[in-house]
C-alpha cells in the first residue's frame, strides 16, 4: 500500500510503502532526521505527527492504515 508522507516544515511530500522505516523515507526525500542510539532511548529522532503525537523515528515505520501522513521535523540545536 502506498502512503503520501508530507514532511514539515520543509513542505516535502514523498510516496512511501506501508512498513517502510521513517528514517529511510526521510533520507529518500533528501531530509535528515538526527539520530543517536537508534533504539528510541535518547529521543534524538523525535518527530511530531499531525495529531500532536510525538514518536521516535528510528523505531517507527509507515503505517498501513493511512493514505496520507504528516510529520513535523523538530529543529533541536543540541543534536
Amino acid at each position: 500500500m502506498s502512503v503520501q508522507i508530507h514532511f514539515l516544515p520543509d513542505d516535502v511530500t514523498i510516496e512511501a510503502t506501508a512498513g517502510e522505516p521513517l528514517l529511510k523515507v526521510a533520507a529518500r526525500a533528501g531530509l535528515s532526521i538526527p539520530t543517536g542510539c537508534l533504539m528510541g532511548s535518547c529521543h534524538a529522532c523525535e518527530v511530531e505527527l499531525e495529531d500532536g503525537e510525538i514518536i521516535c523515528a528510528c523505531m517507527s515505520s509507515v503505517p498501513a492504515d493511512q493514505k496520507v501522513m504528516t510529520i513535523n521535523l523538530f529543529v533541536d540545536p543540541t543534536w
